[in-house]
């Protein structure tokens, strides 16, 4: 099926300033799972996960701890998630995945990422039906069959299995991730996933070229420059 995904480690931080937007990215999006679902990661199963991708992107075992303990306490800040849907260079479509405890001041950041890279904002549900909100899982192994017995023998929602260059990438819709993890662990045993993420994945793509390729850029590097901004999902293809 060969369905695009966007993976995390292309983008890890050279910089010890890039480096730091990273970590406080994980911090509160850490934060936030924990206090929704608690901060043990036995129980929280979306924090677990977070927490091992954390790992594996290097966030200091500091940055995560000061997020849990952040989380068991009172009060704190009131994150809520907000996704911006608009069409950004050469015609391709971009969601804009944040956590913010101002949506205005939030908004309006992100609207002047659009505008100043001639891009164009538009309202819930201008693209987002165009991506399927998917859990993915890659790790190691050749036997896709067998993958894909045991998932739906564990009546698992599967959308896709495929194995290409000694790596299984799983696709299942966003619901059924942590199931669908749970369950190659049981079969397979100890699995060290190279990726572990719920994204959203565009069903078509744009082709970007010329002068283009050049704003898309500017324009994904304004968008990560912004704290509230956690990720960003678009159907451009360079």
């Amino acid at each position: 099926m060969g369905r695009a995904f966007q993976n995390r480690k292309e983008s890890i931080a050279k910089t010890s300033d890039a480096k730091a937007k990273v970590y406080s990215k994980y911090g509160r999006e850490i934060y936030v799972c924990a206090k929704a679902g608690g901060i043990d990661p036995d129980s929280n199963l979306a924090l677990r996960s977070l927490i091992d991708r954390a790992k594996k992107d290097q966030v200091p075992s500091h940055v995560i701890e000061k997020a849990l303990n952040k989380a068991q306490g009172t009060g704190g800040e009131d994150y809520s998630p907000a996704i911006y849907e608009g069409f950004g260079p050469g015609g391709c479509m971009v969601m804009v995945a944040c956590l913010t405890d101002n949506p205005n001041r939030t908004f309006g950041d992100v609207r002047q990422c659009f505008s100043k890279t001639k891009c164009k904002i538009g309202t819930q549900g201008t693209v987002s039906h165009m991506f399927d909100h998917s859990g993915i899982l890659v790790f190691s192994g050749e036997d896709d069959e067998s993958v894909l017995e045991a998932l739906l023998m564990a009546d698992v929602d599967v959308t896709d299995v495929e194995s290409e260059a000694g790596k299984i990438t799983v696709f299942v819709p966003h619901t059924e991730h942590f199931k669908a993890k749970q369950t190659l662990i049981d079969s397979i045993g100890d699995i060290d996933f190279e990726v572990d993420e719920i994204q959203y994945l565009p069903q078509t793509t744009t082709a970007i070229t010329g002068d283009d390729v050049e704003l898309f850029e500017k324009f994904l590097d304004m968008l990560n420059d912004l704290d509230d901004v956690q990720n960003v999902y678009h159907n451009a293809e360079i």
